[in-house]
């Protein structure tokens, strides 16, 4: 019998339940745990985000440079593309003139403004090995090398951005494949004082000699970022404290509508046929629509962009 009482308590005492002498810890255990804390305090809030962000930048953080590589030469072929890319300002190392060349207006326009802007060599070369160059386009006697353009880093843009005391206003285009709306991006940022554009590496636009052109000059102090994966770029961006918003035609946010354009965002704009890429859309934080009462089915990624950075530049102003 007394085995058989020692068996049963040994059961009993491995039984869960409270105690004497608990001290009442299960009581104060149903209490709550007080009033919830200020987004700022809550994991993984996009204010939290912000806050963290700009704590970083208060520390003074030192900014990270790591260029993300340079584009390929390029070459602008014939004696108007010439001249109007030297107009505009596109950076070129060398100016090719056809030995006994006819010249013409456009011929001495090329030599005047090659040589009034500098650090651009002139070099005479026979026909064929401009022929051999051009691969057999129709040069006219002048050919402009244009040197590779070097690429920031994503991470360069937001870093300068909190370097210089500003929340980052960033553009980044998914899928936009034609040159001149990176462009004309690029002179939007410029505009509305943003602080960049990212393009992927891949199946993208990039900064062209028609790229510079539309960009009216800008480009020369508006950086231009490549990402060799857009998805993990903005998701990047999302932890440094950055609000990603997607323009979509059925976004579920009206822009006039959208309360964070005065602080950290990047704008994702896609091409104007697709559109934002699966993944992208899932990606950002808020898909936004841009309200059109004439009834057009889009807009192409420049005027986008445009219309989002001047609602972003009002409200910071």
């Amino acid at each position: 019998m007394a085995g058989n009482s020692q068996r049963r308590n040994r059961r009993t005492a491995n039984k869960k339940g409270a105690t004497v002498g608990s001290g009442g810890k299960r009581r104060r255990a149903l209490e709550g745990k007080g009033p919830t804390p200020p987004a700022e305090m809550r994991k993984g809030h996009a204010k939290q985000r912000i806050a963290n962000a700009r704590a970083r930048k208060a520390t003074g953080r030192p900014t990270p440079r790591r260029g993300a590589g340079k584009g390929t030469n390029e070459l602008v072929v014939g004696r108007n593309p010439v001249v109007e890319a030297l107009r505009e300002g596109v950076p070129a190392s060398t100016l090719y003139v056809q030995q006994f060349i006819d010249s013409d207006d456009r011929v001495r326009e090329a030599l005047k403004l090659a040589a009034d802007r500098g650090g651009i060599h002139l070099m005479e070369a026979p026909r064929p090995e401009l022929d051999r160059m051009t691969n057999g386009l129709n040069h006219q006697g002048l050919v402009l090398q244009v040197p590779p353009y070097e690429y920031a880093h994503p991470e360069d843009l937001s870093a300068a951005a909190f370097d210089e005391g500003e929340d980052p206003l960033i553009v980044a285009l998914d899928g936009v494949t034609d040159p001149r709306n990176l462009g004309a991006v690029v002179r939007s940022v410029s505009a509305f004082g943003g602080h960049g554009v990212v393009v992927p590496e891949r199946r993208a636009a990039g900064m062209t000699a028609g790229a510079w052109k539309t960009s009216a000059g800008t480009a020369a102090r508006t950086p231009v970022a490549r990402a060799t994966n857009l998805t993990r770029a903005l998701e990047s961006y999302q932890k440094a404290g950055l609000t990603v918003i997607g323009l979509a035609a059925d976004g579920e946010v009206e822009l006039q509508d959208l309360e964070v354009l005065d602080g950290p965002v990047v704008v994702v704009v896609g091409s104007e046929g697709k559109g934002l890429s699966r993944l992208v859309g899932e990606t950002c934080d808020l898909r936004v629509r841009i309200p059109m009462p004439g009834g057009a089915e889009s807009l192409n990624a420049g005027v986008a962009a445009g219309v989002v950075l001047y609602e972003a530049a009002r409200r910071r102003g």
